[in-house]
Formats: C-alpha cells, structure tokens, sequence
C-alpha cells in the first residue's frame, strides 16, 4: 500500500514523500516500514508502543487512533507531523 511520509521524516526514506509498505493493521505497516527505513517507527511511536503526541495517522479518510486498526492493500497510510514553535 501507498504510505505517505511528512518532510520531517523524508530524511529516512531518502526524501521520497511516497514509499510502499505492508500490512494487515498499522502496527504491521510502521514494522515494514521499520525494515525497509531503520529508525523512522521510533520517530513516530513512542517506548509504550502508543502513537507519540505530535504524530497522526490516518487512513484513507480517517484518523487511525490505534495501532491495531485494520488496513487492506489498496489503502492509503498518510502521516503528518505537527509543527510547534514559537
């Protein structure tokens, strides 16, 4: 399936905005991706296996809350990185 990556991570993936990932639920598409991309699961799941605050997943149209949420192969995985500052 089409993950899409937020510029903060693209460091990861070799800048690509757009990679391929597999699955059955999220939890199973972050591993892939951690395989493929060692190091980016870390930035977006934190030492409880919970989603980190500033991270959000959604699926298709809708936000993924959990990790177990169920995915198939013709879904989009979008991540976005909130900005802070100021």
């Amino acid at each position: 399936m089409k993950v899409f990556i937020p510029t903060p991570l693209r460091a990861y993936t070799g800048d690509r905005g757009e990679v391929e990932a597999a699955g059955t639920t999220i939890a199973e598409v972050l591993a892939d991706l951690d395989r493929h991309f060692p190091g980016i699961r870390f930035r977006m799941i934190d030492e409880q296996d919970a989603v980190r605050r500033h991270i959000r997943i959604w699926v298709n149209q809708d936000e993924a809350r959990a990790l177990d949420v169920p995915v198939g192969p013709t879904d989009q995985v979008i991540i976005f990185q909130a900005l802070s500052g100021g």
